[in-house]
């Protein structure tokens, strides 16, 4: 099969779309033909080799396509259309996978549209419930609104729990579309400070859960517009991963629960589980595309730097898709 690796750590163009071996199946796996594969910040961290989880030379994490082989599986029949998060190896003609993180597509969904689903999806379910513990009607703050989580975020936060969402963005246009998925409330973090708008929001109380992207640059902001009481969920470190001179007592007079995630390196049953849990209460609004997988731009795999290097640019609005098929 052909697959896309780096030659060696470094940038785009070390990406190469190559022949590799297939995939070998273990017990409880099942083969996918990949159709679509998708573009997120770990296959570039994996490029660059700074990720130290990433084992299969492969680049790629999430899958949409068809079952080739089940290997005894019972839950899956060769044909079945299905979607997921993969240990690495998604960036080709095909990928094994377990099946009990395997989600079936919904008739309604094409397979790119499958594919913009499982690891934005699967991110903003576990920071909005298993760890932000969302509740109907709470405010919450989700940063990079136009990006793939955020765009998911949005969303879920409003179809499962009616809540206030307030979120922020660099453009007018990733406002406008945040708008169009439910947010209340539009914060442009370059021209206005995202803090004294969450305040004024909600009468100087602050947000009860704050979805965080950025890390050290937005740390006193975000301080400021969590509630007391509040949750705060650090998912990523665009903006540095160091901040200087931490009160600890700040935390602790606002009572503040911090918590700090990774979803890519999380065991398999983690996984599965967060997976089985997310069709259960999501399957239905996909179906009836209340849920809405939001894509960017496709590129042919063969094209796989020129989509690198889109995301490298800041640019997109939820999801970069490589077509394989």
């Amino acid at each position: 099969m052909r697959a896309v690796i780096a030659k060696q750590p470094g940038g785009p163009e070390q990406l190469a779309y190559t022949e590799m071996d297939d995939p070998v199946l273990n017990t409880g796996e099942i083969l996918i033909e990949v159709h679509a594969t998708t573009v997120n910040r770990t296959d570039i961290l994996n490029r660059e080799g700074k990720t130290g989880y990433a084992q299969n030379p492969i680049i790629g994490i999430e899958v949409a396509g068809l079952v080739a082989e089940t290997n005894g599986n019972k839950e899956f029949s060769i044909g079945d259309r299905v979607m997921g998060l993969v240990n690495g190896g998604a960036y080709a003609e095909k990928v094994a996978m377990p099946a009990n993180r395997a989600m079936r597509i919904p008739e309604s969904l094409s397979f790119e549209e499958a594919a913009a689903i499982p690891e934005v999806f699967l991110t903003a379910f576990q920071t909005l419930y298993w760890l932000g513990n969302l509740k109907k009607h709470e405010t919450v703050l989700v940063h990079a609104g136009g990006s793939g989580v955020g765009t998911a975020a949005i969303q879920l936060a409003k179809k499962l729990s009616q809540a206030q969402v307030l979120t922020t963005a660099g453009t007018e246009e990733k406002l406008q579309v945040c708008k169009q998925l439910g947010a209340d409330v539009l914060i442009n973090y370059k021209s206005t400070s995202f803090d004294e708008k969450v305040l004024e929001a909600t009468n100087e109380k602050g947000a009860h859960l704050i979805l965080d992207f950025i890390g050290a640059s937005y740390w006193s902001k975000n301080y400021r517009s969590v509630s007391t009481d509040g949750r705060w969920v650090l998912i990523g470190v665009l903006g540095g991963s160091t901040v200087e001179s931490v009160k600890l007592m700040d935390l602790m007079v606002k009572r503040i629960q911090l918590t700090g995630t990774l979803l890519t390196p999380r065991s398999d049953q983690y996984k599965a589980d967060l997976t089985k849990d997310f069709m259960k209460r999501t399957s239905a609004l996909f179906e009836n595309k209340s849920l809405l997988p939001i894509i960017d731009q496709i590129f042919p795999i063969e094209e796989v730097a020129k989509a690198h290097q889109h995301m490298e640019s800041n640019k997109n609005i939820g999801k970069i898709i490589l077509k394989v098929k």
